[in-house]
């Protein structure tokens, strides 16, 4: 599936001016309401009580950037993105609360899920030398915490991973650009593999 590209750069525009609110609005304030509302929600029940997601192939929220967590709840709820039951979940959130939600998230520390298995030797030197060609460090930082709206992908779900670089590969995801659909065009499912395999190894274990 496929949207306008001003369609996405305006939700891009939209979510920075959301989070320079936020930031004037206290940001233990904000974490506190967005703890409160997770738990309402029953965010946990697939992200983890403390961010960290038990749950294949949904992402690990913990210490990810605000601005990350804001630019795809918006997508998820003007119905942008398709990563069901997420646009349903948005739909009824305020802007307000999406910054709570952000802001809790971004609070808590970042780390592995409890089932990252152990690193594979092979498959660690290609996906080292993988994102190493393709300048993931560049956008993710070389360390990956993610910056601004460019999100935390080290130690992040390796299922999840892996399934987020085969849709943008495909063409079936697309951020607020086109630069992960062009990073990873014409890599195979092995080379992707290798990259989810090594960047989920990232971080303290």
């Amino acid at each position: 599936m496929t949207f306008p590209l001003r369609s996405l750069a305006a939700v891009a525009l939209a979510a920075a001016a959301f989070l320079c609110t936020a930031a004037g609005a206290g940001g233990n304030d904000a974490a506190q309401r967005g703890a409160a509302l997770a738990e309402a929600r029953g965010c946990g029940g697939c992200h983890g009580e403390r961010g960290h997601s038990p749950t294949p192939n949904v992402p690990s929220l913990a210490g990810q950037p605000p601005e990350a967590i804001v630019l795809n709840m918006i997508l998820f709820r003007e119905g942008l993105r398709d990563a069901p039951p997420m646009p349903d979940l948005a739909r009824d959130l305020t802007d307000r609360q999406i910054e709570d939600l952000a802001a809790f998230y971004a609070s808590l520390p970042p780390g592995p899920p409890e089932d990252r298995g152990a690193p594979d030797p092979a498959r660690m030197r290609e996906g080292a030398l993988l994102a190493e060609r393709l300048n993931c460090g560049v956008c993710h930082l070389p360390d990956y915490r993610g910056q601004n709206q460019v999100p935390r992908i080290a130690g992040q779900r390796e299922d999840y991973l892996l399934l987020s670089l085969r849709g943008y590969r495909d063409g079936t995801r697309r951020g607020t650009d086109t630069n992960m659909n062009a990073v990873v065009y014409g890599l195979s499912d092995a080379q992707l593999a290798a990259l989810a395999h090594y960047l989920a190894q990232q971080g303290e274990r």
